[in-house]
């Protein structure tokens, strides 16, 4: 399956949070993608029940952790229109199937796929996704991604998927409820996924303006690449290291572009060895899977690090840098793009953050990644004698 259905969207959908309640409910979910290609598209959905990354201190929410038992009461896919305004386009709505029912009960830890489904999206519409789902117990129900959203969400309380109208529809505060692999059928020369944190994720970049770095690398690159972007707000190399839920993502492309360690060193504080020694396994973990896929390691983005953790991203990059990480078989500085010039090169450049106290990078440091990712892989000399058919 895999094989035959690339990411439709930029967008990642990867999980770093659980929904607790304390009673059941039933509440509707509709979100709006630009999808890479416009037209007739034929596309399945994947879904797993699971928890990708920790989030924050891993007190509420970490990797691997499954999600509970809930229901799909019904699935929709629609032309969202040109403005994401909590309605799609009438007459437009498609239901989605899984082994041809309607509804699906979804059990902890469980991955599975919809059926195959048509629709026509004209150029410029957006892809509109809604789906109603019922917990059926109280406590973690469903694994979503919290963080500041990237495109327009709406939500709903009860069963209003069916509805083309916004009515009863509100906007989403940081909760995306989506499969985490939405795909159309595409034959692509070949497939890369971006595996990272919120950086890579492109948290704090503007609502819809897909202005974050993988945005603008899948656009410069064309549609005969995929690009399954994964990034994980909050994520740790070590939450990839374990080997769970979202390495097994990243295992299904042919090439994987890692850029992880923030907040490893950031927020868990672990030592330069840690990180390292996380990184390795990693990219070991992928080669195991398949020898011939090509991982590259970017450098730690610099987040403004100082004193200890300052220490410790440098001896990181050091290590990256001199490819100490057995089995990468290339190496991108991102830091280098990013950074003020030595020996401040522990401070991002002060155009590139997101606010004066926010070294999370803005649209524009997205471009600059880009374009020098752009042309540091255009000169992968190594590039053209692999073959992806």
């Amino acid at each position: 399956m895999w094989a035959s259905y690339r990411s439709v969207t930029v967008l990642s959908t990867a999980k770093n949070y659980i929904m607790t309640s304390n009673s059941t409910f039933t509440h509707s979910y509709r979100t709006y993608i630009k999808p890479r290609e416009y037209g007739k598209l034929k596309m399945k959905f994947w879904c797993s029940n699971n928890v990708d990354s920790t989030w924050a201190d891993g007190s509420v929410s970490r990797a691997n952790l499954q999600g509970g038992s809930w229901r799909i009461e019904a699935a929709y896919i629609a032309d969202g229109g040109r403005l994401p305004d909590g309605s799609v386009v009438s007459g437009t709505q498609v239901p989605l199937t899984y082994d041809s029912s309607f509804s699906k009960l979804v059990i902890p830890g469980e991955t599975f796929w919809s059926d195959a489904i048509t629709l026509t999206i004209p150029e410029g519409n957006y892809l509109a996704f809604t789906w109603t789902i019922t917990t059926m117990d109280a406590g973690n129900s469903i694994p979503f991604n919290t963080e500041g959203l990237l495109v327009s969400a709406y939500d709903a309380p009860g069963h209003a998927a069916d509805q083309a109208s916004s009515d009863l529809y509100r906007r989403s505060a940081n909760c995306l409820v989506l499969p985490d692999f939405i795909g159309y059928e595409r034959v692509c020369a070949k497939h890369i996924t971006f595996l990272g944190d919120s950086i890579t994720q492109g948290v704090r970049t503007r609502l819809d303006a897909y202005e974050y770095w993988a945005a603008h690398i899948a656009e410069g690159l064309g549609h005969s690449t995929s690009v399954w972007n994964i990034g994980s707000g909050w994520a740790r190399a070590y939450d990839a290291a374990s080997d769970g839920a979202w390495l097994y993502k990243a295992k299904q492309s042919d090439e994987v572009v890692i850029a992880l360690g923030v907040n490893d060193i950031g927020t868990a504080g672990r030592t330069a060895a840690q990180v390292l020694d996380d990184l390795q396994t990693i990219v070991a973990k992928l080669k195991q899977d398949n020898a011939a896929k090509m991982v590259t390691l970017c450098t730690v983005p610099t987040f403004n690090f100082t004193d200890s953790q300052e220490l410790a991203w440098r001896q990181v990059n050091d290590s990256i840098r001199q490819h100490a990480i057995l089995g990468a078989d290339h190496v991108f500085d991102m830091a280098e793009v990013l950074s003020q010039a030595a020996p401040n090169d522990n401070l991002l450049n002060p155009a590139y953050m997101a606010s004066s106290s926010d070294p999370h990078p803005n649209g524009e440091a997205g471009l600059a990644i880009a374009d020098a990712f752009l042309s540091w892989y255009g000169n992968i000399a190594d590039l053209k004698e692999v073959s992806y058919e």
